[in-house]
């Protein structure tokens, strides 16, 4: 047997308010872990456009090489 409450005048079953609560609370968490990604590594403050160029290559050779011995 469900309990029954009344609920703005409708008769609505226990389960039903059940489901109800987990589906937002799975909603919320969804849409509260699915935001923007923040950036994890500091902004590079470059002198001129060259070195900055260098820096962003070196990382991206870096991070190629990690990649590769992960593998």
């Amino acid at each position: 047997m469900v309990a029954i409450y009344t609920i703005a005048g409708k008769q609505i079953g226990s389960h039903i308010l059940a489901m109800a609560t987990l589906g937002a609370v799975v909603g919320g968490a969804t849409i509260a872990m699915s935001g923007k990604k923040t950036q994890t590594t500091p902004p590079i403050q470059a002198g001129s456009s060259d070195e900055e160029k260098f820096i962003k290559e070196f990382i991206a050779k870096a991070e190629a090489e990690s990649a590769k011995e992960k593998h």
